[in-house]
């Protein structure tokens, strides 16, 4: 019998569900937010996809999280009439669904002019620029999410508030929380494994019902897929335990916000060694990283929007909460947007601790990759390290990072470097998506407002 990690082929495909005897195959595609967008295919409708494609509607890349209609973007829209945009299956995705019964999962991808603005698609491009610079790109994602004791209906009908958080109180790397839930740690960490986005790292962080998961580094595609299939299935999972778990940069303003870290480095593709690495420089940091690093730094305000992508991220990022305000970096200092991290030709690398657990892992990593390989073709240089506490210092007004999603979607559209990397129709694709989001929140009264204005004004 073949294992579903074993698939590379569409011969390799159709053999597993052969085997399998399934009569569909469940199929998803990832939207501009991160949300898996998918649905079953008959067994003979499959299979005539594996061979020449099949198609979404193309509203999956025109609507927000809400399935509400952007009026903004020239892509898609009312204008178009919504047609069917190309789709093909990646047979090297396939997976197991361990809660469906030998069901098998493949990771599908925009084809033809929707790829222009498919994240998916966007990633592999930037992937594509990497290994025409004679380099391979790796990544590990880590993620913090906050879980509740609650249903979906049952959140709703609280209105969101009051929630009852998972367990109680503030506990970082609690032995008594994941052992007393042990039996829901172990299923995590089975699905990871069953999935293949295998945990290196779970525990509790700082904050009522918050976990932190560390997904093990691969390839830098194969990293993004792993980050967003973890996303969708954690969320599955809670829900089929009674729970809930959001990945929103920042619930509450009484606790930390949620990160999205990303770890990347480089390795030369001629000689397979760190491109990283050179034990003859201070940090042990090459030539090839200090222009990577450069190029993170200084176009971190222009991509903000692809990292940060909703309202929410915007308030997490404050100061002494854990989230960086300005672009700086700093040696294994967790005050920094980037933290370079020493180590030997296997571990040295760099940390984008911008990262939100909100963001679209397909983006958050093209931004981590394309704004460091610009770096390195420009051959920019970064600032002085910070030591300290970066939170406590006066930066450079270059490195000061937009304030709302709007100003950074505005800081998006003009950058030059944007566009070289992801495209025109990229750019303005997603930064409309973003402008949309803003106008979508201004047209809402809040209960802030409400208590603030309605007897007082």
């Amino acid at each position: 019998m073949l294992n579903p990690r074993d698939v590379k082929t569409v011969l390799d495909a159709k053999r597993i569900v052969e085997e399998r005897g399934l009569s569909h195959i469940k199929v998803g595609v990832f939207d501009n937010d991160g949300v898996m967008r998918g649905k079953y295919l008959s067994r003979s409708k499959f299979f005539s996809a594996l061979d020449s494609g099949f198609a979404f509607c193309d509203v999956v890349l025109g609507w927000d999280v809400k399935d509400q209609l952007y009026d903004n973007a020239q892509y898609t829209g009312w204008h178009t009439g919504y047609p069917d945009a190309p789709v093909r299956v990646l047979p090297h995705t396939c997976r197991d669904l361990p809660f469906e019964n030998g069901m098998l999962l493949f990771i599908c991808e925009f084809a033809e002019a929707a790829e222009k603005v498919c994240p998916r698609g966007t990633l592999r491009r930037v992937i594509e620029r990497c290994k025409a610079m004679g380099f391979d790109a790796f990544a590990a994602l880590e993620y913090e999410f906050f879980m509740f004791d609650e249903t979906p209906e049952s959140a709703r009908e609280k209105g969101f508030r009051n929630l009852k958080p998972f367990t109680p109180d503030w506990f970082g790397y609690s032995m008594i929380r994941n052992s007393v839930h042990a039996e829901l740690y172990h299923e995590i960490l089975e699905m990871a494994e069953r999935m293949d986005f295998p945990i290196e790292g779970l525990h509790t962080e700082t904050g009522p019902g918050v976990l932190e998961a560390a997904i093990a580094y691969d390839r830098a595609a194969d990293a993004a897929d792993k980050g967003a299939l973890f996303k969708t299935f954690m969320k599955v999972l809670a829900q089929r335990n009674g729970l809930m778990a959001t990945f929103m940069a920042k619930w509450s303003g009484k606790y930390p916000g949620q990160s999205g870290h990303i770890h990347v480095s480089l390795r030369d593709l001629a000689s397979g060694k760190s491109a990283f690495y050179d034990p003859s420089q201070a940090h042990n940091m090459s030539k090839i990283q200090r222009h990577f690093l450069a190029g993170q730094q200084r176009l971190m305000p222009e991509f903000l929007c692809m990292v940060a992508p909703t309202l929410n991220s915007y308030r997490r990022l404050i100061p002494g909460f854990w989230a960086p305000t300005d672009a700086t970096w700093g040696v294994e200092n967790r005050t920094a947007a980037l933290r370079v991290i020493p180590g030997s030709d296997k571990s040295q690398r760099q940390e984008y601790r911008l990262g939100a657990a909100d963001g679209n892992p397909f983006l958050a990593l093209s931004v981590a990759l394309g704004s460091g390989l610009y770096g390195v073709m420009q051959q920019w240089e970064p600032t002085e390290p910070v030591v300290g506490n970066a939170y406590a210092m006066k930066h450079p007004e270059e490195l000061a990072l937009p304030r709302t999603l709007w100003d950074a979607a505005q800081r998006l559209k003009a950058s030059t470097a944007a566009r070289e990397l992801f495209g025109d129709e990229f750019v303005e694709h997603f930064a409309a998506s973003r402008e949309w989001e803003e106008r979508e929140y201004r047209r809402h009264v809040s209960d802030w407002e409400l208590d603030r204005y309605f007897e007082i004004i």
